[in-house]
């Protein structure tokens, strides 16, 4: 072997092993044997200082180079794109075509990977039209390259296309395809292809395992995942030391809610990811094992393996936030401002939601005003608070504050401000914004658009007005227009058009309990019990169920939890007590009467009241009335309701705001209500 030899042979260990050092000595060595514009030698560096993470070298050499060949366009437009610089990548590839030196397949591959990093489909169809004219189409490496770029740009469809008619396909091909199912949210297709790629002999690697695991968290298949489980374990397939593998269980298993198979992989692991920890820490906190969930995280913070990363902690505040844990919220909040990670801006993000959810708006308002580090999500956030609070006049002023300082909306801010201005009544200047959303062109409008136009329309009364609207749209009507339109005709008593829209909704949406717990209500609150009643046998017929009504409490910095008609609590006696003397007392200082209305019509009237009183939110409170909460000077209780609150509840908790002088916050499904003093800031429409 002549010294030429030896030396392209250190420099391909240096690449190979990332040896910079003995990299730099091999440069000196080739400089110093009169080696300086050895073709292939030149190329062997620029792949080394590529590879080594010194692209600012491997341009100098190439620009140094008296002759280039296809390889060392190539290399650097590697380095680029291995630098994390796409667009340096295809600005060479561009600059090559000048050069007359004609790109091979590695060329292709390497120019298509970098279209499908930036996400821009036209540059990778124009370099695909280039492939297929050169006769490179077809050759794995680049017919690969061309599906991952349309997955990896969005075009699934596209890349099931390339996919159906491709010749040859190898486990790379399979892989791409699956991921791009599984990312579109198509789990269905993503397990076909798996179950077909298997029945072809082709066998799943550790990338095809994750992404259809991925498949399945996203279905709740726990059977199909399941399976693959135990074809691991019969194929000998190591999890305890598959650490990505092993993640991708865990995930499953908690999207399934199979927590103990999740805590079961999770305790088999040798060397766990920071996807594991996260998956079951979230997974206990969803089901409201915050015990575990924050014995889970301390464990987590003691590890000197992992740090403690942002996306962990805004998915931790964002339960926290659903949740309404003030508490844990204000703990994880102090806990953020001691690591590096809690200065990322998702972090604040989800830190000022958090707040905002729990109904603490001043702290939210104080926190965003304080932090200059504010983006378009931060401030949406802020007016989505305030519109949810019924604050529609701040919610408008954080809008145009905004734009004062040169953050531009999006069309996320637009829905904030619209459903702000909705919930506050806020007629005018609700249809001022919405005029402005139309001639902004650098924003499309939505269907959730004009759901609020149709709301704020529903809420002054003008209900054919709001039907119009729709029927006049040049985008197609969603499940959620039409359940705005309805909700609007049941407050309303509008039953002739209601009536349509909820039968229309039945045949377009028939398998959702939403839908008919909607139409019935209309129905019953029109006193047209008939109707009703054929609505509520259909329910039953298809065998549907709704979701169950749960309030909760925080008290002492612990969360109870109330169904309707709850009789776990060990203080239910005393609850049901105190509710009873409350509505006596409302009654009797100002004349509240059971809205019966919301009870079923087919039982006695002294059993609807009965019915009503055992409301979860009613049960929730009963709870902090029996434990002092008042007492103990806490003027303003806090409630959380999964659902929508009920008229009956409403009312109810109007008087007795008056009677107690205490003010009741009231989450629920689509807003907070402000009980004070009789009146609710709601102004008796949700």
């Amino acid at each position: 072997m002549n010294e030429r030899q030896r030396l392209a042979n250190l420099l391909r260990n240096c690449s190979k092993n990332l040896l910079l050092d003995k990299g730099l000595q091999a440069h000196g060595f080739v400089m110093r044997m009169g080696l300086g514009f050895d073709l292939m030698l030149n190329n062997d560096l620029i792949d080394m200082y590529s590879k080594c993470g010194r692209i600012g070298n491997a341009r100098n050499m190439f620009d140094r180079m008296p002759e280039r060949n296809v390889v060392s366009w190539t290399a650097l437009m590697c380095g680029y794109l291995n630098s994390g610089n796409a667009k340096g990548c295809l600005s060479l590839f561009s600059e090559m075509g000048f050069s007359g030196i004609k790109p091979n397949e590695y060329t292709f591959s390497t120019n298509l990977k970098a279209s499908g990093m930036l996400g821009i489909a036209e540059n990778g169809m124009q370099i695909h039209g280039m492939c297929a004219k050169s006769g490179h189409e077809w050759v794995a490496v680049v017919s690969n390259a061309i599906l991952d770029m349309y997955v990896k740009c969005g075009r699934v469809g596209e890349a099931s296309r390339m996919f159906g008619v491709m010749p040859a396909k190898n486990v790379i091909t399979w892989n791409a395809m699956i991921a791009g199912y599984t990312v579109e949210g198509n789990g269905e297709g993503a397990l076909v292809l798996f179950r077909k790629m298997q029945e072809l002999g082709e066998v799943p690697d550790e990338y095809t395992i994750t992404s259809t695991l991925k498949a399945c968290s996203g279905l709740g298949a726990i059977r199909q995942g399941s399976q693959i489980h135990s074809a691991l374990i019969t194929r000998g397939f190591l999890c305890s030391v598959r650490m990505t593998i092993a993640g991708a269980l865990v995930d499953m298993y908690v999207k399934c809610r199979h927590l103990t198979e999740a805590q079961r992989v999770f305790d088999q692991v040798e060397q766990k990811n920071l996807i594991s920890w996260s998956a079951l820490i979230l997974g206990y906190a969803q089901e409201c094992n915050l015990t575990q969930a924050m014995d889970l995280f301390g464990k987590l913070r003691a590890s000197p393996y992992h740090k403690v990363d942002g996306f962990v902690l805004s998915s931790l505040m964002g339960v926290f936030a659903d949740f309404a844990l003030v508490e844990q919220g204000r703990q994880m909040h102090a806990f953020t401002t001691k690591i590096p990670s809690g200065s990322d801006i998702s972090v604040f993000n989800s830190i000022l939601d958090m707040y905002l959810k729990c109904g603490l708006t001043d702290e939210a308002e104080r926190l965003f005003n304080e932090t200059p580090l504010r983006n378009v999500i931060s401030w949406t956030i802020m007016i989505t608070g305030y519109g949810k609070h019924g604050l529609g006049k701040k919610a408008m002023h954080l809008f145009n504050q905004m734009q004062l300082e040169e953050i531009e909306p999006d069309g996320v801010s637009y829905l904030a401000v619209l459903s702000a201005c909705s919930h506050s009544g806020l007629i005018q200047e609700c249809q001022d914004y919405f005029s402005r959303l139309c001639h902004d062109k650098r924003i499309k409008q939505t269907v959730e658009h004009y759901a609020c136009m149709v709301d704020l329309l529903g809420r002054a009364g003008r209900v054919k007005e709001a039907e119009n609207l729709i029927d006049s749209m040049l985008l197609k009507p969603n499940i959620g227009i039409w359940q705005t339109l309805l909700s609007a005709c049941r407050v309303h008593g509008e039953v002739e058009i209601g009536g349509e829209v909820g039968e229309m909704l039945l045949r377009l949406d028939g398998d959702n309990p939403v839908n008919y717990v909607m139409l019935s209500n209309l129905y019953a609150e029109a006193g047209y019990w008939k109707e009703c009643e054929r609505i509520r046998k259909l329910f039953k017929m298809k065998g549907l169920k709704k979701d169950a009504g749960r309030s909760w409490v925080e008290i002492d910095k612990e969360v109870y939890f109330f169904y309707n008609r709850d009789e776990t609590h060990p203080l239910t006696e005393k609850i049901h007590q105190v509710l009873k003397e409350m509505e006596n007392r409302i009654k009797s200082e100002i004349g509240y009467i059971h809205g019966v209305r919301f009870a079923l019509h087919d039982v006695e009237e002294e059993s609807k009241e009965e019915s009503l009183r055992f409301h979860s939110e009613k049960l929730a409170i009963g709870l902090a009335l029996v434990c002092g909460e008042i007492e103990k000077g806490n003027r303003t209780i806090r409630i959380f309701k999964n659902l929508r609150v009920c008229g009956d509840c409403h009312a109810f908790i109007k008087g007795l705001s008056k009677v107690l002088k205490v003010v009741f916050l009231v989450r629920d499904a689509n807003r907070f209500h402000k009980f004070e003093d009789g009146l609710c800031s709601c102004g008796d429409y949700w």
